[in-house]
C-alpha cells in the first residue's frame, strides 16, 4: 500500500500527565513519520466543529469540556498504510480491551479519557488534518 497520512491528538489528559515524550516515542518506534506538529488548545467553538458528528450524543458536552480543559499535541502522521496501522497502534477505546502495548492499554484511564484520537479513514484524515493545520505547515 502506498504512503498516506493520518491525524492523531493527544488529548488533554496525556498532555496533563507527561506522556507526550512516551506516545510519541512508540509513534516513532512503529515506523511513523510526523510531518506536521504542534501543541495547541482548542476552544469550545472548535471542540464542537471538530466534534460535530457526535452533537447529538449523550456524551457530547463531556466531551467537549474534556477537548478544552487542557492543551492537546495535534500532529499529521505519514507511514504505508498509516491510517489502519494507527488504529491498532493506538489500541480500543475503552484501555480496559485494548491489546498489551497499545497508546491506550498504556495511558488512558478510562473510556472517557482514553488519551489519543486516531482518524478513522483516510478522508476524515484529510478533513482532520486540514481543521488543525494551514498547507504551509503540511510537509
Amino acid at each position: 500500500m502506498a504512503k498516506n497520512r493520518t491525524f492523531t491528538m493527544l488529548k488533554p489528559d496525556a498532555v496533563e500527565n507527561g506522556n507526550i515524550g512516551a506516545i510519541l516515542e512508540l509513534i516513532n518506534t512503529s515506523g511513523f513519520r510526523i510531518v506536521a506538529m504542534k501543541l495547541t488548545q482548542m476552544s469550545r467553538k472548535d471542540a464542537e466543529t471538530f466534534y460535530a458528528v457526535h452533537n447529538e450524543r449523550p456524551f457530547f458536552g463531556e466531551l467537549v469540556e474534556y477537548m478544552t480543559r487542557g492543551p492537546i499535541v495535534a500532529a499529521v502522521l505519514e507511514k504505508d498504510n498509516a491510517v489502519e496501522d494507527f488504529r491498532t497502534l493506538i489500541g480500543a477505546t475503552n484501555p480496559a480491551e485494548a491489546a498489551e502495548g497499545t497508546i491506550r492499554k498504556k495511558y488512558a484511564a478510562s473510556i472517557g479519557e482514553n488519551a489519543v484520537h486516531g482518524s478513522d479513514s483516510d478522508e476524515n484524515a484529510a478533513i482532520e488534518a486540514a481543521f488543525h493545520f494551514a498547507g504551509r505547515e503540511l510537509f
